[in-house]
Protein backbone atom coordinates (compact mmCIF):
# COMPACT_ATOMS: atom_id res chain seq x y z
CA UNK A 1 0.00 0.00 0.00
CA UNK A 2 1.78 3.35 -1.19
CA UNK A 3 2.76 5.27 1.83
CA UNK A 4 -0.18 8.32 1.84
CA UNK A 5 -3.29 5.92 1.47
CA UNK A 6 -1.95 4.31 4.68
CA UNK A 7 -1.51 7.46 6.36
CA UNK A 8 -5.01 8.33 5.08
CA UNK A 9 -6.55 5.34 6.54
CA UNK A 10 -4.85 5.62 9.66
CA UNK A 11 -5.76 9.40 10.48
CA UNK A 12 -9.53 8.62 9.26
CA UNK A 13 -9.60 6.24 11.67
CA UNK A 14 -7.95 8.28 14.62
CA UNK A 15 -9.69 11.22 13.93
CA UNK A 16 -13.26 9.99 12.67
CA UNK A 17 -14.11 6.66 15.67
CA UNK A 18 -14.91 7.05 18.61
CA UNK A 19 -12.88 3.54 19.50
CA UNK A 20 -10.37 3.64 16.66
CA UNK A 21 -8.94 0.40 18.53
CA UNK A 22 -11.54 -1.31 16.41
CA UNK A 23 -10.41 0.01 13.66
CA UNK A 24 -6.71 -0.05 14.12
CA UNK A 25 -7.23 -4.08 15.31
CA UNK A 26 -8.57 -4.97 12.06
CA UNK A 27 -5.85 -2.91 10.01
CA UNK A 28 -3.29 -4.47 11.92
CA UNK A 29 -4.80 -8.08 10.67
CA UNK A 30 -3.97 -6.89 6.92
CA UNK A 31 -0.77 -7.54 5.01
CA UNK A 32 -0.08 -3.99 4.29
CA UNK A 33 0.28 -3.06 8.22
CA UNK A 34 2.88 -5.34 8.32
CA UNK A 35 5.44 -3.72 5.81
CA UNK A 36 7.13 -0.39 6.99
CA UNK A 37 6.79 1.74 9.21
CA UNK A 38 3.34 0.23 10.59
CA UNK A 39 5.43 -2.74 11.17
CA UNK A 40 7.08 -1.00 14.08
CA UNK A 41 2.91 -0.92 15.62
CA UNK A 42 2.99 -4.31 14.93
CA UNK A 43 6.04 -5.24 16.99
CA UNK A 44 3.97 -4.21 19.90
CA UNK A 45 1.74 -7.14 19.78
CA UNK A 46 4.91 -9.45 20.63
CA UNK A 47 6.03 -7.29 23.76
CA UNK A 48 5.37 -8.19 26.64
CA UNK A 49 5.03 -5.15 29.89
CA UNK A 50 4.90 -5.87 33.66
CA UNK A 51 2.35 -7.63 34.55
CA UNK A 52 1.23 -5.47 38.33
CA UNK A 53 1.86 -1.91 36.15
CA UNK A 54 -0.08 -3.63 32.69
CA UNK A 55 -2.39 -6.02 33.54
CA UNK A 56 -3.67 -5.17 29.94
CA UNK A 57 -0.88 -7.61 28.81
CA UNK A 58 0.89 -6.77 25.54
CA UNK A 59 1.91 -2.82 24.79
CA UNK A 60 -0.16 -3.32 21.68
CA UNK A 61 -3.15 -3.59 24.11
CA UNK A 62 -2.03 -1.08 26.26
CA UNK A 63 -1.68 0.92 23.01
CA UNK A 64 -5.58 0.14 21.74
CA UNK A 65 -6.60 1.41 25.40
CA UNK A 66 -4.98 4.72 25.41
CA UNK A 67 -5.77 5.55 21.61
CA UNK A 68 -9.62 5.38 22.93
CA UNK A 69 -8.87 7.31 25.83
CA UNK A 70 -7.20 9.45 23.98
CA UNK A 71 -10.12 9.64 21.37
CA UNK A 72 -12.93 10.61 24.04
CA UNK A 73 -10.72 13.85 24.78
CA UNK A 74 -9.16 14.94 21.41
CA UNK A 75 -11.72 18.06 21.13
CA UNK A 76 -9.60 19.49 24.33
CA UNK A 77 -6.14 19.05 22.43
CA UNK A 78 -4.82 22.19 20.94
CA UNK A 79 -3.86 20.34 17.86
CA UNK A 80 -5.80 16.97 17.39
CA UNK A 81 -4.31 15.48 14.76
CA UNK A 82 -0.83 15.45 16.79
CA UNK A 83 -2.30 14.43 19.99
CA UNK A 84 -4.05 11.42 18.42
CA UNK A 85 -0.77 10.55 16.27
CA UNK A 86 1.17 10.84 19.68
CA UNK A 87 -1.50 8.59 21.51
CA UNK A 88 -0.78 5.50 18.74
CA UNK A 89 2.79 6.10 18.94
CA UNK A 90 3.88 7.10 22.31
CA UNK A 91 5.63 3.69 23.32
CA UNK A 92 6.58 2.74 20.11
CA UNK A 93 10.05 2.93 21.28
CA UNK A 94 9.24 -0.30 23.53
CA UNK A 95 9.65 -2.92 21.39
CA UNK A 96 13.41 -2.08 21.24
CA UNK A 97 14.11 -1.27 24.46
CA UNK A 98 11.99 -3.62 26.39
CA UNK A 99 14.59 -6.10 28.55
CA UNK A 100 14.25 -8.64 31.50
CA UNK A 101 16.38 -6.87 34.71
CA UNK A 102 16.57 -8.43 37.87
CA UNK A 103 13.07 -10.79 37.20
CA UNK A 104 11.05 -7.03 35.88
CA UNK A 105 10.06 -6.24 32.52
CA UNK A 106 11.36 -3.21 32.26
CA UNK A 107 11.67 -0.19 29.12
CA UNK A 108 13.96 2.37 30.33
CA UNK A 109 14.64 5.18 27.91
CA UNK A 110 11.51 4.25 25.45
CA UNK A 111 10.36 7.73 25.73
CA UNK A 112 13.75 8.96 23.95
CA UNK A 113 13.52 5.99 21.42
CA UNK A 114 9.92 6.64 20.75
CA UNK A 115 10.53 9.76 19.83
CA UNK A 116 13.20 9.19 17.26
CA UNK A 117 10.91 6.55 16.00
CA UNK A 118 7.69 8.58 15.94
CA UNK A 119 9.46 11.26 13.89
CA UNK A 120 11.06 8.78 10.99
CA UNK A 121 7.40 6.96 10.99
CA UNK A 122 5.34 10.14 10.06
CA UNK A 123 7.93 11.05 8.09
CA UNK A 124 8.46 8.02 6.09
CA UNK A 125 4.00 8.49 5.64
CA UNK A 126 3.79 11.83 4.64
CA UNK A 127 5.36 15.16 4.13
CA UNK A 128 3.53 17.42 6.96
CA UNK A 129 6.86 18.28 9.00
CA UNK A 130 5.25 20.01 11.58
CA UNK A 131 2.41 17.37 12.23
CA UNK A 132 5.72 14.68 12.65
CA UNK A 133 7.33 17.09 14.66
CA UNK A 134 4.73 17.96 16.96
CA UNK A 135 3.92 14.08 17.75
CA UNK A 136 7.65 13.31 18.08
CA UNK A 137 7.72 16.00 21.20
CA UNK A 138 4.53 14.50 22.73
CA UNK A 139 5.94 11.23 22.53
CA UNK A 140 9.16 12.25 23.88
CA UNK A 141 7.52 14.13 27.50
CA UNK A 142 4.67 11.64 27.77
CA UNK A 143 6.39 10.00 30.40
CA UNK A 144 7.30 13.59 32.56
CA UNK A 145 4.01 13.05 34.27
CA UNK A 146 6.03 10.31 36.45
CA UNK A 147 9.16 12.00 36.61
CA UNK A 148 8.40 15.15 37.75
CA UNK A 149 5.49 13.69 40.57
CA UNK A 150 8.02 11.48 42.09
CA UNK A 151 10.72 14.27 41.50
CA UNK A 152 13.56 12.03 39.17
CA UNK A 153 16.28 12.80 37.79
CA UNK A 154 14.74 12.67 34.09
CA UNK A 155 12.42 15.52 34.65
CA UNK A 156 12.73 18.21 32.30
CA UNK A 157 10.05 20.98 32.97
CA UNK A 158 12.13 23.42 30.58
CA UNK A 159 12.56 21.18 28.04
CA UNK A 160 8.59 20.68 27.61
CA UNK A 161 7.88 24.43 27.70
CA UNK A 162 10.53 24.60 25.43
CA UNK A 163 8.82 22.48 22.46
CA UNK A 164 5.76 21.56 23.43
CA UNK A 165 2.51 22.81 25.23
CA UNK A 166 2.48 21.54 29.30
CA UNK A 167 -1.17 21.29 29.14
CA UNK A 168 -1.02 18.74 26.25
CA UNK A 169 1.37 16.74 28.13
CA UNK A 170 -0.51 16.42 30.62
CA UNK A 171 -3.66 15.42 29.01
CA UNK A 172 -1.77 12.82 26.61
CA UNK A 173 -0.06 11.92 30.13
CA UNK A 174 -3.61 10.86 32.07
CA UNK A 175 -4.89 8.84 28.36
CA UNK A 176 -1.31 7.00 28.70
CA UNK A 177 -1.78 6.44 32.73
CA UNK A 178 -6.08 5.11 31.85
CA UNK A 179 -5.30 2.86 29.40
CA UNK A 180 -4.58 0.10 31.38
CA UNK A 181 -6.87 -2.28 33.20
CA UNK A 182 -7.70 -1.37 36.58
CA UNK A 183 -6.60 2.36 36.15
CA UNK A 184 -8.30 4.71 39.48
CA UNK A 185 -9.53 7.67 37.43
CA UNK A 186 -9.15 9.90 41.03
CA UNK A 187 -5.92 9.29 41.73
CA UNK A 188 -4.62 9.59 38.07
CA UNK A 189 -6.05 13.18 38.44
CA UNK A 190 -5.14 13.60 41.51
CA UNK A 191 -1.18 12.87 40.02
CA UNK A 192 -2.29 15.44 37.40
CA UNK A 193 -2.69 17.93 38.67
CA UNK A 194 0.10 17.67 41.15
CA UNK A 195 2.31 17.73 38.05
CA UNK A 196 0.69 20.86 36.77
CA UNK A 197 1.54 22.44 40.08
CA UNK A 198 4.81 21.18 40.21
CA UNK A 199 5.10 22.40 36.13
CA UNK A 200 3.85 26.04 37.30
CA UNK A 201 0.52 25.26 35.55
CA UNK A 202 -3.09 25.93 35.49
CA UNK A 203 -5.43 23.22 37.38
CA UNK A 204 -7.81 24.75 36.19
CA UNK A 205 -8.19 23.63 33.10
CA UNK A 206 -11.97 22.85 31.66
CA UNK A 207 -10.95 19.45 30.49
CA UNK A 208 -9.95 18.51 33.55
CA UNK A 209 -13.17 18.89 35.55
CA UNK A 210 -14.46 16.63 33.07
CA UNK A 211 -12.69 13.90 32.87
Amino acid sequence: MPAKEAFIKIESCLMSETAPSKTLSAYSEQPWFGAHPTSLLLAQKHTKQQPDHHPEGSVWNHTMLVVDEAAKRKQHSICPRAFMWAALLHDIGKPSTTKIRKGRITSYAHDLEGAELALAFLSDLTDETKLAEKTMWLVRFHMQLLFVTRDMPFQDIPGMRAHTYIPEVALLSYCDRLGRIGADSAAERRNLIAFLEKCQERTDLPWLKET
